[in-house]
């Protein structure tokens, strides 16, 4: 495998600016490697200790995505010197990582120089047992290559039988070209040519399609025979074949294909034939198409319909839970009608036709929608507070908690101090230790998903802090359960006030230590939740949702209980009710969490 060669033509960084003379120059003030065709869970330490054996490394980045914090599947590493980068893409390029061969090439810092195409080859009919590094192999013969890849079918593995080699110059794409468009690479006959960007691919297959001469003909009649179906083509211009589609038996299919001679008389014959009536039945004539092409043309209606209903209903559909079993549709009509005009009110029902405790409404205008969420939500209706919101499908409700999940991360980084060891901010990097190298037997040390180390809770209590939280329990982290009610003047004894804070002080000094002890708390009413301050209800409903996420889930509480503090209130009331519906968020809470947390889990030693 031929290395690529250090160009020094380039002019110096004062001459060249921040661009680069060539896109096969190796920068002049800085060793960065592009590494991509990563597996999602490859981390910055993995990178670390394979690079790190090269040459002294002086920082790493995997490229995450923003909201989500998942790998993108290509990281940056840079050495301190060229010399070390230069071996490492010689020595490491297409090793496997998890599974996987990465491609290791230069990073080019403008994106023109990789936009523009020039030396960029494209190969196709090629034998799927051909990977990266064998396709590279084949073509270094002909000049330096800048980056080589195979098209890998994502589903199942397997090579997609074409692939790109990007050359350092022009003419080593022209000479590869030259030599190996129409050879025999595994018995397979190669197609190598210059690669054509998507846009011009695109104009020319819409010019070609316009010029058809194939003609697709159906809903024709049974009855019609091969010379009745060929005159009644035939009078639009010459044709070279027509043919009506038959049966074992011999009995018509009802369609058929004409071809014409040009495609101009193709043309004439759909806008003269098409939906006219034949025998009673409307003849549809179109461009015949190939089956991908057609599939590919109903996937995209299919999305474009889906799209047109969602934005249809974008922002006047409600969605509504925490109904009593005894609501119909009627009732539930009735309730919201006062709002608006209601274009549709459904009640979900099991198999057996009983309610499942939620249902939709559809109003006719945004705004109507908007002002029944707003004074609807958290109404009594019947004995249960119900919960009233914008309709929202299960990949847009799962991006949300993803997203409440990594702005909770961002939160956790920035309230780390400047001064702590390991800070760094902006995007997660990692910085070797003084010297470059690891002793043996060391291994760098991430913490998941590039967050910072935080301190650790002290075990002592402190003044304020409430009771029934498990040792080592931050309650100033986000993700907590909340602190209970602080007792103000004139609020209720039976609140948090000062007999609560009494019995607390009473319990310590009967210890005679500042252990904390677990909090008898009675069932929460809707009526108590309302009387209490704003600010407050989110900490009682804290209080209580902790214990029963601790039960379930120990190890995750803290988290789950923050992230279901997100919701309405008379939603977590009815949590409070409904073991099954708080499981079911639980659940789904973990699933989120699991997702989350694959990407910041090291390898198994």
């Amino acid at each position: 495998m031929s290395s690529p060669v250090l160009n020094t033509e380039v002019p110096p960084p004062a001459a060249a600016a921040p661009q680069q003379e060539d896109a096969g120059a190796v920068p002049a003030t800085t060793a960065s490697l592009y590494v991509g065709e990563l597996d999602a869970s490859v981390t910055e330490a993995m990178l670390f200790e394979m690079f790190n054996m090269i040459g002294p490394v002086a920082s790493i980045r995997v490229c995450r995505d923003a909201v989500t914090r998942r790998s993108l599947g290509y990281a940056y590493v840079n050495f301190h010197n060229i010399v070390d980068g230069e071996r490492a893409l010689e020595t490491l390029n297409y090793t496997l990582i998890k599974g996987k061969p990465c491609r290791i090439m230069w990073s080019q810092r403008d994106p023109s120089l990789r936009k523009t195409g020039s030396g960029n080859v494209f190969i196709k009919n090629l034998d799927t047992s051909i990977d990266n590094k064998a396709l590279h192999d084949t073509f270094s013969a002909f000049g330096n290559i800048l980056s080589c890849k195979i098209a890998i079918d994502e589903s199942s593995g397997n090579s997609k039988g074409y692939g790109f080699v990007h050359y350092e110059t022009e003419e080593a794409a022209e000479n590869a070209i030259k030599h190996v468009n129409g050879m025999l690479l595994n018995d397979k006959k190669v197609y190598v040519g210059h690669h054509i960007p998507r846009k011009e691919r695109q104009a020319k297959i819409e010019e070609l399609r316009s010029k058809f001469t194939n003609v697709y003909v159906k809903n024709l009649d049974t009855e019609i025979t091969d010379d009745e179906f060929t005159a009644m083509f035939e009078a639009h211009g010459p044709i070279t074949s027509a043919l009506i589609s038959r049966d074992e038996e011999g009995n018509s299919k009802g369609f058929g294909f004409v071809n014409y001679e040009n495609f101009e008389d193709a043309h004439k014959a759909v806008d003269a034939l098409n939906e006219k009536d034949i025998n009673g039945k409307p003849l549809y004539v179109g461009r015949a198409q190939k089956k991908a092409e057609r599939e590919e043309e109903l996937r995209r209606q299919y999305e474009q319909a889906k799209m047109e209903k969602l934005n249809k209903y974008q922002g006047v559909n409600l969605y509504i839970k925490n109904l009593d079993d005894d609501i119909d549709d009627e009732r539930l009509r009735q309730e919201f009608s006062v709002y608006g005009m209601i274009t549709s009110a459904k009640i979900m029902r099991d198999e057996k036709e009983n309610s499942k405790g939620f249902g939709f409404v559809c109003f006719s205008a945004p705004d109507e929608a908007t002002k029944a969420v707003t004074e609807m939500n958290g109404r009594m209706i019947g004995s249960k507070p119900i919960y009233v919101a914008l309709a929202q499908r299960k990949e847009v409700r799962r991006s949300q908690l993803e997203a409440q999940m990594a702005q909770r991360n961002q939160m956790r980084m920035q309230t780390v101090p400047m001064g702590t060891p390991g800070y760094m901010p902006g995007a997660p990097m990692f910085y070797p230790p003084p010297g470059g190298f690891m002793g043996q037997g060391q291994r760098p040390v991430f913490p998941p998903n590039g967050m910072m180390p935080r301190p650790r809770w002290a075990p002592q209590p402190q003044q304020g802090q409430p009771m029934g939280y498990p040792q080592g329990f931050n309650p100033n982290m986000q993700g907590r359960p909340p602190r209970g009610p602080r007792p103000t003047r004139g609020a209720p004894h039976g609140q948090g006030g000062r007999q609560a804070a009494g019995q607390r002080k009473q319990q310590q000094g009967r210890n005679g230590q500042g252990q904390d002890q677990p909090q008898e708390n009675g069932a929460l009413t809707a009526a108590a939740l309302a009387s209490a301050p704003p600010e407050m209800q989110k900490q009682m409903l804290g209080e209580r949702l902790y214990p029963l996420i601790h039960e379930k889930q120990p190890e995750y509480s803290g988290k789950i209980t923050g992230m279901l503090l997100e919701m309405d209130n008379g939603e977590l009331l009815n949590l409070l009710e409904d073991g099954d519906a708080l499981n079911s968020k639980i659940t789904e809470a973990m699933e989120v969490l699991k997702a989350h947390m694959t990407d910041a889990e090291e390898p198994k030693a």
